[in-house]
């Protein structure tokens, strides 16, 4: 049946059947590892590339559409909890309208939808609350817009308008957002928010908004003051990041100075957070422009009487002996009253929040190589660095001691030695994996030599063998009827010598064989064909 075969089937069959076992093996393990890598590589080049469908939908919707694909045998994948759906990316223009013709995904329940739903019986306060409801579904379409966002609530408070009522209430909101996973909200992104919402609602500020992330952190505080890192405290987020930039620009200088290690320095900032408004009027005039008008009056007295007559006894009684005297009076008073033309000069200053109210910076120097350097100068140079002011009450002090560097030279020491280590362990994993290498290389090297030799003993089909086979007995019973034979005596010589010219041709056939199998295979083959 193999002779049916055709000749290259037959050459392969032939080829596997001379291997070693250990080839064979070999050979197995290879043909299955290509067969099932083309099985994977055919299964990833035949399928499809998916793109979003539809993202951030609902239960309801998603199970709507996952319905309509099943029944169209539409291939589609589920992501992000169900909430986005994924399809071949050549179909998803198709489904979309397919889906839209449908109602799929069904009409938003919030957002200005609500407002089609009123009756013309709707009472005044459902036609407050629906309004509501519709601006904050809207705005919280507007916020999962914003890249970085994937889910947002929106809360308002909108106070109804009294014309009788003298103080109003305040128009507020609060803003719930969830951040996309390793994508957290910038303080610029948590300002957008702030200044979106307060622009689209009306009579509301900035500082009544708060903006909250989903894990419980205030972003914003109102005003579009965000603490992106979600702080509890952004004054003190502000004053530690103040400080730890002080503390920098000053270590790189003194680093400059005495070099790196053999200086420490520590600022401590109280900042002022109060945020202050100041409003000035200055009233001056231009002696050079006439008075816009001027008057002048003046009083004038002169009089003549007499003095007093003595002094008064007990009783209120004169006292006889007592003297008069004459005198005479004179008063003079002069007033002047000129109006200028004025200049008005207001100022109103708003200061800003967060300037220093008070600095304190330490400076620590190692002695033992900061000996040369002054403290004084040390002192007057990270003064003026860091702008300390004494009226402020600022304060600064420079010490020098020695530095303990025990720690810093134990870790020196256990770096060099983990590096050492490192270095060790990664030469001994190359050594192994060169050895390794090396050991597949030589086995490679044998099977491939092993094959070599087996492709060059293997030349000759089974049917070229078994012809062979039955020349070599043709000839040995050729040998035994010519040794048993009755011959004479005389003519055993000859024969003899014809006996060992046969075993000698033999011989020579069967190194033939051994040495030139392909040259013997197409003798061999000739002789088929011939005998045929």
């Amino acid at each position: 049946m193999s002779d049916r075969l055709p000749a290259p089937v037959r050459k392969v069959g032939d080829s596997f059947k001379s291997f070693t076992p250990g080839q064979k093996a070999v050979t197995v393990a290879a043909v299955l590892a290509l067969l099932i890598g083309g099985y994977f590589f055919a299964t990833w080049a035949s399928k499809p590339s998916y793109s979003a469908l539809f993202s951030n939908l609902s239960s309801k919707d998603a199970s709507a559409i996952v319905e309509s694909l099943q029944k169209t045998g539409t291939a589609y994948e589920l992501s992000n909890g169900g909430s986005t759906i994924l399809v071949p990316k050549d179909q998803v223009y198709d489904l979309r309208l397919q889906l839209s013709g449908e109602g799929l995904p069904g009409e938003s329940d919030t957002g200005y939808a609500l407002l089609d739903q009123q009756g013309i019986t709707t009472s005044d306060f459902m036609q407050h609350t629906n309004y509501q409801r519709a601006l904050q579904g809207e705005l919280a379409s507007t916020i999962k817009s914003i890249d970085g966002v994937e889910a947002a609530t929106v809360n308002l408070v909108l106070p109804q308008k009294d014309v009788f009522a003298d103080d109003q209430n305040k128009t507020t909101a609060s803003v719930l957002v969830q951040s996309a996973s390793n994508k957290p909200l910038t303080a610029e992104k948590v300002r957008a928010i702030v200044h979106l919402v307060a622009s689209s609602v009306e009579g509301l500020d900035p500082e009544q908004v708060t903006v909250a992330g989903a894990d419980g952190k205030i972003l914003s505080t109102g005003g579009g003051a965000a603490v992106a890192t979600g702080g509890d405290s952004g004054t003190e987020s502000q004053t530690v990041a103040f400080q730890n930039r002080l503390n920098a620009s000053l270590q790189n200088m003194l680093d400059s100075v005495v070099g790196p290690g053999h200086a420490v320095v520590t600022t401590t900032a109280e900042l002022d957070y109060d945020q202050t408004e100041t409003t000035t009027e200055r009233f001056t005039s231009d002696p050079s422009v006439a008075a816009l008008s001027e008057s002048i009056s003046r009083e004038a007295y002169n009089g003549n009487g007499n003095g007093t007559g003595g002094v008064l006894g007990p009783d209120n009684i004169q006292v006889p002996n007592g003297t008069a005297s004459n005198g005479a009076g004179q008063y003079e008073n002069s007033n002047t009253v000129r109006n200028n033309a004025v200049n008005k000069t207001t100022e109103a200053r708003r200061s800003a929040p967060g300037s220093i109210r008070k600095l304190n910076v330490a400076v620590l120097l190692d002695s033992t190589t900061a000996g040369a350097v002054n403290a004084a100068d040390v002192q007057a140079l990270v003064s003026a660095a860091a702008g300390v002011d004494a009226t402020r009450g600022d304060t600064i002090a420079v010490s020098a001691m020695p530095f303990d560097t025990s720690a810093a030279t134990a870790a020196k020491d256990a770096l060099a030695a983990s590096a050492a280590a490192e270095q060790s362990a990664r030469q001994t994993s190359l050594i192994k994996t060169a050895a390794l290498a090396l050991v597949v290389l030589i086995l490679f090297f044998l099977a491939w030599r092993a094959s070599r030799r087996a492709k060059k003993r293997k030349a000759l089909t089974p049917a070229e063998l078994r012809h062979l086979e039955e020349m070599q007995a043709a000839l040995e019973q050729q040998r035994l009827a010519q040794l048993n034979a009755a011959i004479p005596s005389p003519a055993i010589e000859a024969a003899n010598a014809d006996l060992e010219a046969l075993e000698e041709r033999q011989r020579e056939i069967e190194q033939m064989v051994e040495d030139q199998p392909e040259e013997m295979a197409a003798l061999l083959r000739g002789w088929l064909a011939a005998t045929r």
